[in-house]
């Protein structure tokens, strides 16, 4: 999928992994394509999805709502929902809104990936 400026790439890197790489600003408008590709890798029996925020610049309350149920979805199948995330506007919304709780927060995506094990301090 492709939007001018704005990207949504996922990449298997194993068969039961799936990184989502967003890119630009995510709000309402983007929110279905996101949502979207939560769906296809939970159909396909992702058990761990990595969405990556590093190049996004904006995200709203739609996709935290989406982030949110893609957690929810892959918890009720022991999975887990990792976001990368660099952004301090960005990482600061998840921790107000509690969802650095909820989902797994790295400062890269080999972090989050599992090829090192330092989370991100929040």
């Amino acid at each position: 999928m492709q939007t001018i400026g704005q990207r949504v790439e996922s990449d298997p890197s194993s068969d039961r992994t799936v990184v989502i790489a967003l890119s630009g600003e995510l709000d309402l408008y983007r929110a279905p394509e996101v949502r979207q590709e939560l769906e296809n890798a939970l159909d396909q029996g992702v058990r761990k999805i990595v969405v990556d925020l590093s190049t996004t610049t904006y995200i709203d309350s739609t996709i935290l709502s989406v982030l949110s149920y893609g957690a929810k979805r892959l918890r009720a199948v022991n999975g887990e929902l990792a976001v990368v995330c660099t952004d301090r506007s960005i990482l600061k919304l998840l921790q107000m809104t509690l969802l650095d709780l909820m989902l797994s927060v790295y400062d890269d995506r080999d972090q989050a990936l599992g090829r090192t094990n330092s989370l991100l301090a929040t």
